[in-house]
């Protein structure tokens, strides 16, 4: 199971999220991060991606 993160950045009159997944690696076995910038609305498709 991934670890899922998310913040809320406030830049102006945009508001932005950062998300950081943790994702297992296919070919190493190791675990990385994952992280993006992104309308809040967005959020919830880029943790649930694979």
């Amino acid at each position: 199971m991934a670890k899922k993160s998310v913040a809320t950045l406030q830049t102006g009159s945009k508001r932005l999220s950062k998300a950081i997944k943790m994702v297992k690696s296919p070919k190493t076995g190791a675990y990385m991060f994952v992280e993006a910038i992104m309308d809040p609305s967005k959020v919830n498709d880029f943790l649930n991606k694979k």
